[in-house]
């Protein structure tokens, strides 16, 4: 991916050949959240594999197709399943897919994550919109990259996350009697989970909870302009005073078991801001 600006106009160009969809939004499922897929109506499915320069993921839970069609009425393009930096890939080729999904038109990035809770109040189950975030990776998805055709490279990160879109969300669950917490998350590089120090360190950091993903993607998504929201599905919840082991496995599951009610949260909210309403209200778009 010698030249970032090409490689994305090739991508967004095979995509426009295989779809008549013009998305208004991208969504990013990530890890066993893949079946929120099944409330979209989907007209175009396309393999990462098929796409010039996509990464392919190595994880389970993640489908690796992108899917183009209607969620609620809206057309939207979706990753049904991601790539992370664990996987050895870097980041600028992590965050490729989010470049290319802008570059198809959508203005709003819906990016939905699995995430250990640190917050002691939150519970397995529980699903987190994210209101800010600390990158831990060690690295940073714009490093290296000058090209102003891909965006200003030094992007504001003061308000990465669409306000407007937090309060939609809100009120959905409001009306849908569905827990929402909000809370920061923080990037880890993975694929090692975090120990009983790194766990108390992160919650004295101010974090909520703790994945492997997602920040790079919000920090791309803010260079190229896109409007944010981000939903995690709380997997578990570890204390560093009384750690429980955690297995991959469970953690899938309880994505799996969580997966409903934040792709109710999601459809609803993109229903609010982009759909006229029973009222003739149109949202937020």
């Amino acid at each position: 991916m010698d030249n970032l600006y090409e490689s994305v106009e090739q991508s967004a160009a095979f995509l426009r050949r295989k779809t008549e969809i013009e998305p208004r939004v991208a969504i990013v499922l990530g890890t066993g959240l893949g079946g929120v897929a099944e409330r979209i109506r989907v007209s175009t499915r396309v393999s990462f594999s098929e796409i010039p320069h996509f990464p392919l993921s190595t994880v389970t839970g993640h489908k690796g197709d992108l899917l183009f069609g209607t969620l609620a009425g809206c057309p939207v393009v979706a990753m049904q399943g991601r790539v992370h930096y664990y996987e050895g890939y870097t980041l600028q080729q992590v965050t490729f897919p989010v470049r290319v999904m802008r570059k198809l038109g959508a203005e709003a990035l819906f990016l939905n994550s699995a995430a250990g809770g640190l917050n002691p109040l939150f519970r397995a189950g529980d699903v987190m919109v994210v209101t800010d975030h600390i990158n831990l990776l060690g690295d940073n998805p714009l490093r290296g990259v000058v090209d102003p055709r891909l965006g200003n490279r030094f992007p504001d990160l003061t308000r990465p996350y669409d306000h407007a879109f937090i309060d939609l969300v809100t009120e959905a669950a409001l009306d849908m009697k569905t827990p929402l917490r909000h809370g920061v998350y923080a990037a880890v590089p993975g694929p090692s989970l975090e120990t009983r120090a790194e766990t108390r360190m992160l919650r004295m950091l101010g974090a909520d909870a703790v994945g492997m993903s997602t920040v790079p993607e919000v920090i791309v998504g803010c260079q190229v302009g896109f409007r944010i929201m981000v939903l995690s599905a709380i997997t578990n919840v570890n204390l560093p005073d009384v750690m429980e082991p955690v297995l991959i496995e469970n953690v899938i599951a309880c994505a799996h078991v969580t997966e409903s009610k934040l792709g109710k949260l999601m459809e609803a909210t993109i229903q609010r801001a982009f759909c006229q309403s029973s009222s003739g209200r149109i949202g937020i778009a």
